[in-house]
């Protein structure tokens, strides 16, 4: 297993040089997305109607923050199980999504999407938030904030630790 630092997003040539168990440091903006918010997004991809962002420069991250207390960034922040978004990962991964980054196992559906497209999938532990929102320069909500911990937000990170698990 080796150690890669990286700064998002990540390009096709980063991708291209891990390997399945590698150690990997990501800094800069990534984006939460939970269940709702998947379902938003796939709802307008099958409109036909454009995303407001860039599903090729995006780094999706299947967290929702927790409401930060008076003088923290965030609260607590971690990964939530990326099973319960396969139903939408594949069209997602279709039109330009290429990272993700959650906890637990992913379906056939979305491992032959994440192989067939160039796309890779990062895990990292639950139970980590506390750890992980150390590693939060910034947060702010992007969209839908009537949505709430689904809503999605722009995270800023330095060196947030993500193990390769599928690619």
């Amino acid at each position: 297993m080796k150690t890669y630092r990286f700064t998002l997003p990540l390009c096709p040539a980063d991708i291209a040089q891990l390997h399945i168990s590698d150690k990997v440091l990501l800094t800069g903006c990534l984006f939460t997305a939970r269940d709702v918010a998947h379902k938003r997004m796939v709802d307008i991809l099958k409109r036909g109607e454009k995303l407001p962002l860039n599903l090729a420069e995006t780094t999706l991250f299947y967290c929702g923050p927790s409401p930060a207390r008076p003088g923290n960034i965030c609260g607590a922040i971690g990964p939530t199980t990326s099973s319960r978004m396969d139903i939408y990962t594949p069209l997602l991964i279709q039109n330009g999504l290429r990272v993700m980054i959650g906890k637990g196992e992913r379906s056939i559906e979305v491992q032959k999407a994440i192989m067939d497209f160039g796309a890779i999938y990062f895990v990292m532990p639950g139970g980590i938030s506390a750890y992980l929102s150390q590693h939060i320069v910034s947060c702010e909500t992007f969209l839908w904030q009537e949505l709430g911990p689904e809503a999605i937000h722009k995270l800023w990170v330095q060196d947030i630790p993500v193990y390769v698990a599928i690619k």
